[in-house]
């Protein structure tokens, strides 16, 4: 459940972003293209989940492959919760999907004289720049979703679990952004990035020390004590790095003024 959690997680955020940049790809360059070179991208990492994942499952012995997982997910995870704690204490600017689709659409629209995605499909004629822009967003946030996937499907035994789970997501965030069209800045991007985080790195110690023969109190719970753990840390950081920030410079002269009585 956990691991379907993850995966599901993870996959949610990059999909927001990756469906930031098709949107603005239709709407700008026709949605033909956009529409095209998005399936493309997906049927490419498809074959990578089958071509890499099953492999590793039946050729690289399960200790060695958690540790090496272990080790890459802890990374992995760690990244995403570092970035997590920053834009919640405003040590970072939040990520705002309607001003990168905005930007996007007036990058891709410069120079057309009509946009394209106003046309009906048949005509819409196939357009190079928009299959490009698509295929390379989704490609790019797709491929760390393919490692996720891998990493967590093959360690577990579960990459069926784990691809059932990012399938989900791509439907369920891919349905809800075109009801909501161009809504993206409601989805919790920075919620979800933290609680991935915090799962990630959880897995990447639990499976490295597996893989290391190290075995855990309470076995498999022992993995619930890790994302406690650090979903403990990560608020500790987020508090203490919030009393960190500079204060505004009304507030430095407010605590200046002597207190009149």
């Amino acid at each position: 459940m956990i691991l379907a959690l993850a995966v599901f997680g993870a996959c949610s955020v990059e999909m927001v972003e990756a469906f930031t940049i098709v949107l603005a790809s239709g709407v700008s360059r026709g949605w033909r293209s956009a529409l095209e070179g998005t399936a493309v991208a997906v049927v490419v990492l498809a074959a990578l989940v089958v071509g890499i994942g099953i492999p590793l499952i039946h050729v690289v012995p399960l200790q060695a492959l958690r540790v090496v997982v272990g080790g890459l997910l802890l990374v992995l995870g760690l990244n995403w919760l570092r970035k997590a704690i920053l834009r919640a204490s405003g040590h970072k600017a939040l990520h705002d999907e309607d001003a990168i689709y905005a930007r996007t659409v007036a990058e891709l629209s410069e120079g057309r004289e009509a946009p394209a995605g106003k046309l009906r499909w048949r005509e819409q004629p196939r357009d190079a720049t928009g299959f490009t822009v698509a295929f390379k967003g989704v490609f790019l946030e797709g491929l760390e979703v393919v490692m996720i996937v891998i990493t967590l499907g093959s360690s577990s035994k579960h990459l069926g679990l784990a691809a059932v789970a990012a399938a989900a997501a791509v439907v369920i965030v891919g349905g809800i952004g075109v009801v909501v069209s161009r809504q993206l800045s409601e989805v919790p991007e920075n919620a979800l990035k933290m609680g991935v985080g915090i799962m990630l790195s959880s897995f990447g110690i639990f499976w490295a020390g597996e893989g290391a023969s190290l075995r855990w109190p309470g076995s498999d719970l022992f993995l619930l004590a890790l994302i406690a753990i650090f979903g403990a840390t990560a608020f500790l950081m987020v508090k203490a790095l919030e009393r960190a920030l500079p204060q505004p410079e009304h507030a430095r002269l407010a605590s200046s003024e002597p207190v009149r009585t």
